[in-house]
């Protein structure tokens, strides 16, 4: 487990898993979220997302997290392991409420400068439709992946297998 994808729903807590992982393996982390925005949430000019992302995915080691479904399958292509939050739609949108409540107005640490935690309707859509709109074209990716696919349905699936490694 040296190049390894953390994904699934937004709110499934993919951070802060990525971040847990890291913590115990030693490999370093990179949030999508912090790479592909631009300060107010714009995103990178196409050609400089790809440069960037190549340049990561170069490394010897690393933990992704974030979906891009757009660059799944060339992250895929490097990766060892995929670990997938598949965890239930109420319990994805409850933490992204929570999380925008919480930090309203500020960024996360896991997020790029300038793109501060604000209600955004579209986007509580878009986690309340990610498992009929997403997940099929996730689970092909998945399908075709020859490394390592970890499946979580329950966040304590995901703490106990974190709490088995060194």
């Amino acid at each position: 487990m040296r190049r390894v994808l953390v994904i699934g729903s937004p709110g499934a807590g993919k951070s802060t898993f990525a971040r847990a992982l890291a913590a115990r393996t030693g490999l370093p982390l990179v949030h999508l979220d912090a790479e592909f925005h631009l300060p107010g949430w714009v995103d990178r000019d196409p050609d400089e997302w790809r440069a960037k992302l190549d340049g990561i995915l170069a490394r010897d080691s690393w933990i992704i997290d974030g979906n891009y479904g757009g660059s799944m399958d060339r992250r895929l292509a490097r990766a060892d392991t995929a670990i997938l939050l598949d965890y239930p739609t109420p319990l994805c949108l409850w933490r992204v409420i929570k999380r925008v409540t919480t930090l309203n107005g500020q960024v996360r640490p896991d997020a790029a400068p300038g793109c501060p935690e604000r209600i955004d309707w579209a986007f509580l859509w878009y986690v309340a439709a990610f498992r009929n709109a997403k997940s099929p074209a996730l689970e092909r990716c998945l399908e075709r992946f020859p490394g390592t696919v970890i499946r979580f349905r329950k966040p304590a699936e995901a703490q106990a297998f974190l709490d088995r490694l060194p």
